[in-house]
């Protein structure tokens, strides 16, 4: 049986009333509700001129991501870096949920018998070798967690440019570590803490193929940078998380963190 994204929205926000109302040293016994896991696209869009952005934010805006919402596929994101002094490639990062892998296997097949897609989309897709729309895409498969299994689009309704959408990729030295740290977010608690402070998740999940791995993927929103640090104070001085950090079973199960700090285009869904 399917179970609506509404419906898990309702089963989350009880089961997150129920973490708070129960002290710290009491058994929080809940009963799983068993939804579907979804499977996500991170496909990041290398950039090195002005012109390679213009034509691919086109692209996206006027052509793909119309296409995918035709086919059923909802609550696309879109979103680039906030930029550093540091900083020199220009990215756009889309973030793609899919309800199974081979609604995924079929996307391009699909695209491609599109005739809409095709005529809106021509100027990327005709592009000559001489002028390419960007200089590689790179691409990453993951399978959601079992208890955040369905993609949650961020609420947050202040100005586009102030938020602050954090990525981010946990590695893990062996896949022994890996499956640990991802029981760290699941059965340990982890996913609990950050929905009770209020970290507004779109997704955390599994990486099924891609560049860095073993590792998991996770995405947590804030109205702007300040709202940001003071939720990561919170959790890091929270007594769930000194809990957990403590525990012998879940130690050294990260060996390496990358932090990414995005905002949504004016095209995203969130």
């Amino acid at each position: 049986m399917k179970i609506t994204r509404s419906l898990y929205l309702i089963v989350l926000v009880l089961t997150i009333s129920s973490f708070t109302k129960t002290s710290s040293n009491s058994i929080i016994a809940t009963k799983s509700v068993a939804v579907e896991r979804e499977f996500y696209q991170l496909k990041t869009y290398i950039l090195k001129s002005d012109q390679q952005v213009e034509t691919t934010d086109k692209y996206l805006k006027e052509a793909f991501i119309p296409s995918l919402k035709k086919l059923g596929i909802k609550a696309i994101g879109v979103f680039k870096p906030i930029k550093n002094e540091n900083d020199s490639i220009k990215k756009i990062i889309v973030l793609i949920p899919f309800s199974s892998m081979s609604q995924f296997l079929s996307l391009d097949e699909k695209l491609a018998r599109d005739k809409t897609y095709l005529a809106a989309g021509a100027d990327y897709l005709n592009s000559s070798y001489k002028q390419p729309p960007y200089k590689r895409i790179e691409s990453i498969l993951l399978k959601a967690f079992p208890d955040h299994p369905i993609l949650i689009p961020s609420k947050l309704d202040g100005p586009r440019a102030n938020r602050i959408y954090e990525l981010r990729s946990y590695e893990s030295a062996t896949e022994a570590y890996y499956k640990n740290k991802v029981d760290m977010f699941n059965a340990g608690g982890e996913i609990k803490l950050f929905n009770r402070l209020g970290c507004n998740a779109v997704f955390y999940a599994e990486v099924i193929s891609g560049t860095k791995m073993p590792n998991l993927m996770y995405m947590t929103t804030y109205a702007n940078q300040e709202s940001r640090d003071a939720h990561w104070k919170a959790f890091s001085s929270s007594p769930e998380w000194k809990s957990l950090i403590a525990m012998e079973k879940y130690k050294n199960n990260v060996s390496h963190i990358d932090i990414t700090f995005l905002y949504p285009t004016e095209y995203s869904d969130y």
